[in-house]
């Protein structure tokens, strides 16, 4: 299959970045089902995804009838048997490897051998995905970054055994189809961005915790100094604590590198419940 013969896709997950994954999708004209755990999940994942699209109507990016197109063109579901006829999947699940597994063991029973199944992991192989899966030749990394509404870029990662094609089929989707611009990275932990990123914010967080400065003046000095968009807690809070420990924590394993390693306040604060912007609170309070 093309890139521009997609037309319906599935999508495991709509939190954080499923929900956008969802979103850019469904604008590109394709019919969206995205599978959550429970229903209570797919209610709170649909009010993400319409809450966005009427934002994005209130800054007269869309109409109100492309609103309404986008919106009858996603249906969320509970089980993942509705993705058996899907002509692409993009799994975006919480980032923990034996869930992963679990999720591409099932998908490789479930939809048709010749379907491409991606992983948004942001951290994870993809050759352990690959392998579960059962048709490891067609399975590719696709990482968005937040928010996928927003940001361009598309991290590609194929695994040692993902066909050329399958590859080839993963640049076009994203370049032709979603708009984004691709990136192909080597098949280690990380890929490109989270291999650079993590060490920053473990060290912006160990700075935090020696009290050498305040969360406000590291953010502000990132901010000005370096010309970021956002300082590193703030950004932090964005991802989630709980999605950038579980990241440094693939990374520690893979690397043994203790720049890598998940600073003890990242810990403390993920049990706690202190997660970012998801939970209301992290580094700031929202």
């Amino acid at each position: 299959m093309e890139a521009t013969e997609v037309r319906r896709v599935g999508v495991i997950g709509c939190g954080v970045m499923g929900s956008g994954i969802v979103e850019i999708v469904a604008a590109s004209g394709a019919d969206v089902l995205f599978v959550e755990g429970s229903e209570d999940l797919v209610a709170r994942g649909m009010g993400t995804i319409e809450r966005s699209v009427a934002r994005s109507v209130e800054r007269g990016k869309i109409s109100d009838d492309d609103a309404d197109r986008l919106l009858a063109r996603i249906g969320g579901r509970t089980d993942l048997s509705v993705l058996a006829e899907v002509d692409l999947v993009i799994e975006a699940a919480t980032e923990i490897l034996d869930a992963k597994l679990d999720i591409f063991r099932r998908l490789g029973e479930l939809v048709a051998p010749e379907v491409v199944l991606a992983t948004n992991t942001s951290s994870i192989p993809i050759v352990e995905l690959a392998v579960a899966s059962g048709r490891p030749d067609r399975v590719v990394g696709m990482h968005f970054f937040n928010p996928p509404t927003v940001m361009t870029l598309l991290e590609l990662t194929p695994s040692i055994a993902t066909s050329y094609d399958t590859l080839a089929f993963a640049r076009d989707y994203g370049t032709q189809i979603l708009g984004k611009t691709c990136v192909t990275a080597t098949d280690q932990a990380g890929f490109i961005v989270n291999r650079l990123l993590i060490p920053y914010l473990n060290d912006a967080i160990r700075m935090l915790d020696a009290g050498l400065a305040t969360r406000e003046d590291i953010d502000t000095a990132v901010h000005l100094g370096l010309a970021h968009p956002m300082g590193p807690l703030t950004l932090c809070d964005l991802i989630g604590l709980d999605t950038t420990l579980n990241v440094g924590e693939v990374l520690f394993a893979e690397f043994r590198e203790a720049l890598y390693s998940p600073p003890p306040l990242l810990r403390r604060m993920v049990a706690a419940g202190r997660l970012g912007r998801k939970s209301g609170s992290g580094f700031y309070d929202y």
